[in-house]
């Protein structure tokens, strides 16, 4: 479905991307001249926006890493930078986004066989609705094949590193409540296993409307620590479990955001 958000051609300029992501992007597509990857890139993401524009669910997972994109970007950063493709496994609410990826990247799920598995981490049957592993091993053991999984479920307690870039803010303040606490669930419980992200927030927690006119929430750098650290129901991890950093920054001017981006990290101690 065409989304009403969307009303005109997405416009990109590839000099707003910074010289490493244009030395993947051209490393990847195998396209050297910018101009005809400029028009490559606007053309998929163009096509990316009348899927959905910036409202979807886009999990990556491994064993030992946990990425967030819906095109597969950091999934390939983080194996253009040596990580095991054997690895790795996505997933995504919407499908199409995946093979957009492929698309935008000009790979076959032969050439790049990362195991997809569509779903939604709001779903207890993709994701069950548990407390995260304090301490010791999962009660599941990891499972042996990524290839055959068909929800994320066996994953819990197993995944090391969790990227959840601009995710928490399309929603109101609940819902990112529960949203942490599956992130959680699939964390390993070893010391220094981590979720990290970044995301709009705000000097003082508030809602807001987002550019599409719907409400959602803003975290501050203090509510959202006290969001992953607390007494038994009011953090997502009781005192003593993580370590939390969070930061306001001033987001870069290819975001096209007002305000403030939140850049963090939840690091098992």
């Amino acid at each position: 479905m065409d989304n009403p958000a969307v009303s005109k051609d997405v416009e990109l300029n590839i000099n707003e991307l910074d010289e490493e992501e244009i030395m993947l992007m051209k490393k990847q597509t195998g396209i050297e001249d910018t101009a005809e990857l400029e028009k490559h890139i606007q053309d998929v993401v163009g096509r990316a926006y009348k899927v959905g524009s910036y409202r979807s669910l886009a999990l990556h997972v491994c064993p030992q890493t946990f990425v967030h994109g819906p095109d597969g970007h950091d999934t390939r950063k983080a194996i253009s930078d040596g990580y095991p493709i054997h690895s790795m496994i996505a997933s995504d609410l919407e499908p199409e986004f995946w093979s957009l990826g492929h698309e935008l990247f000009k790979s076959t799920p032969e050439t790049f066989p990362v195991p997809f598995i569509p779903g939604d981490i709001f779903d207890d049957a993709f994701v069950p609705d548990k407390e995260p592993v304090l301490d010791g091993p999962a009660s599941k053991e990891r499972p042996t094949s990524l290839q055959s999984l068909t929800s994320l479920a066996p994953l819990q307690g197993h995944v090391s590193f969790i990227h959840a870039s601009a995710l928490f803010h399309l929603f109101q303040e609940e819902p990112q409540r529960k949203l942490a606490k599956k992130l959680a669930s699939l964390l390993s419980p070893a010391s220094g296993s981590m979720i990290f992200g970044l995301q709009r927030g705000s000097v003082e927690p508030k809602e807001a409307d987002n550019t599409r006119g719907e409400n959602i929430f803003c975290h501050s750098a203090e509510s959202w620590k006290e969001l992953w650290i607390g007494e038994r129901g009011q953090g997502i991890f009781p005192p003593g479990m993580v370590e939390v950093q969070a930061d306001l920054v001033q987001p870069p001017y290819r975001l096209r955001v007002d305000g403030h981006m939140l850049v963090w990290s939840v690091k098992r101690i």
